[in-house]
């Protein structure tokens, strides 16, 4: 009888392993009397137990593997009633597996259990039960229809079909995928335990004919899906997710460890050379990237490894010119637009400098790869799904540099051929100036009215007049009868944007004043390089007005 069950708690002065067998005695007894309240309160004392015997921080794994090892013994008993097994059967997998990551001989037991369990009661159960836990919700759904396409496969299919094999390979590909994902998210990254059982599942790739390139790029992920999902895509558009991430966390994990990529037969080097010189693959592995950076489950230090993994694969110069040559991009950019979302959030909250640095470098790589009909759409959609002033500056500085390295490259064509040729490739090759107009106006004039809030939003807004002033200041040195110096935008640039913004400097210093509190004067700081730039701005346009007089 249970110590709870007998009114007496002998919990704290009992070997574990004594209660552990005064609990299974109290379980066994409470099914030969049929007493159905005493037995679910039997087993919920086993699962209390056990909880409190796998904290991993608390327990001897000495003893932990004892325990498991008297529960597997217990379930092998000959003469033990079924009922009890179907009983323990919805608790006991969950309560194990807490066990699993004690040692590598708690983890062989906890499985023996579980296979123990699967072995013995209704597979439809077990599979309803293994799926309660929470990392199992998509696989519920996707489990029982990949069951059901082999099972009617081979019972259709000679077995001499090679296509019967392959189809199976694949669905052990897609399991081994779901099951990488988990442990990736479960595990801590940097438990020696987590390397060797990461290497034994990686070991499956080879085998399934899946390799890191058709990984990282999606195309194994999307023969897979083809072959088990079929016309049904979209009954499993849910847990489609889980097995990208899995198949990007695959090549991430290599990149790890030396171990895991040797277990999985690849070479990281030529897999990075590949995606360097093939754009085509190049913008699909970004794409597949958008599943580690804004996930919240996986640890800053496989964010690190896969902003390495981006730096690597965008290392060099490989910007082309054409348009035509990017003309996959399209079909990307939804993902890669995600990914470069994701590489902002890791510059806005990595704890890392370094890690900090590496985003924002991989981010201006990336960006600078984007051919120039879609790089203005990029750059603004990024701009207007970010409520952060500092990292919207962040973004019209590097606005600022394309401005510059466009400018640089006009200057640098010498001939007409030349510039003809360039033309014909790229045609409105210069065109930043009128974009320049679109992206200040989204700060200096919010779609809520009025100008923006300071000085909550300092950083973006000194970011877009200094924006504004660079490419005054260049059109009117080059003498330019761009957009930018037309009558029109300088009016609007005047009266929409500069007076309404020196009206609201001028109130929030005049209430400022006589204030000399610690608020007062930090936001006096964050003001002044406003006002300079504001007022060098509005003098310059005022200048070129007095031209159209």
């Amino acid at each position: 009888m249970s110590a709870e069950i007998d009114g007496h708690d002998s919990s704290s002065d009992q070997h574990p392993l004594l209660r552990l067998q005064e609990i299974l005695t109290s379980i066994s007894k409470a099914f030969e009397c049929g007493n159905i309240s005493q037995s679910d309160n039997s087993v919920a004392e086993l699962v209390k137990f056990l909880d409190s015997v796998s904290d991993p921080i608390e327990s001897d794994s000495k003893n932990a593997s004892e325990i498991l090892a008297e529960i597997h013994e217990f379930l092998c008993t000959p003469s033990l009633d079924q009922a009890i097994i179907d009983s323990l059967s919805f608790e006991l997998p969950k309560a194990v597996t807490k066990f699993a990551g004690l040692s590598s001989s708690c983890s062989e037991i906890a499985n023996s259990i579980i296979d123990k369990l699967v072995a013995t009661c209704s597979p439809r159960d077990m599979l309803s039960i293994l799926c309660e836990r929470r990392h199992f919700e998509q696989a519920k759904v996707a489990v029982p229809v990949i069951l059901k396409v082999l099972k009617t496969v081979s019972l259709e299919e000679d077995d001499e079909n090679r296509e019967c094999q392959h189809l199976f390979d694949q669905a052990i590909g897609i399991a081994d995928a779901i099951r990488q994902v988990l442990v990736s998210v479960s595990m801590d990254h940097k438990s020696p335990r987590c390397i060797p059982l990461v290497s034994q599942l990686s070991g499956f790739l080879p085998y399934c004919h899946l390799s890191y390139l058709g990984l990282i790029s999606g195309n194994d992920v999307d023969t897979m899906t083809s072959l088990v999902v079929g016309d049904n895509e979209d009954d499993f558009m849910s847990c489609l997710s889980n097995v990208e991430q899995g198949a990007s966390l695959s090549v991430i994990w290599g990149s790890m460890s030396d171990q895991v990529v040797q277990a999985a037969g690849e070479d990281l080097t030529a897999l990075k050379g590949e995606l360097q010189s093939n754009q085509t693959k190049k913008w699909q592995a970004i794409a597949m990237l958008k599943h580690i950076f804004p996930s919240r489950k996986l640890s800053w230090e496989f964010k690190k490894h896969a902003i390495d993994f981006l730096l690597h694969i965008t290392d060099g110069n490989n910007y082309q010119k054409s348009d035509s040559d990017h003309s996959d991009f399209a079909s990307n950019m939804p993902s890669v637009f995600a990914a470069l979302q994701g590489v902002i959030m890791v510059i806005m909250y990595a704890q890392s400098s370094t890690l900090r640095k590496n985003a924002f470098d991989a981010l201006k790589r990336v960006i600078a790869e984007v051919p120039y009909s879609e790089k203005f759409d990029v750059l603004k959609a990024l701009m207007t799904n970010c409520d952060s002033s500092s990292m919207i500056a962040v973004l019209l500085d590097i606005v600022r540099q394309e401005v510059l390295k466009e400018r640089n490259k006009r200057k640098s064509i010498g001939n007409e051929e030349v510039q003809q040729g360039e033309n014909e490739a790229c045609p409105n090759t210069f065109f930043w100036p009128a974009v320049v107009l679109e992206l200040v106006d989204l700060v200096l004039k919010p779609s809520t009215g009025g100008p923006p809030p300071l000085p909550e939003y300092g950083d973006a807004v000194l970011s877009a007049l200094n924006l504004y002033r660079f490419v005054l200041l260049m059109e009117l040195k080059e003498e330019n009868n761009s957009e930018v110096l037309s009558k029109s935008n300088l009016k609007k640039a005047y009266n929409e944007w500069l007076l309404p913004l020196r009206t609201l400097l001028t109130g929030i210093a005049a209430e400022n004043k006589d204030d000399y509190d610690r608020l007062a004067v930090d936001t006096e700081c964050t003001l002044n390089p406003i006002v300079l730039v504001l007022y060098r701005c509005i003098e310059l346009v005022e200048d070129k007005l007095k031209q159209f007089a």
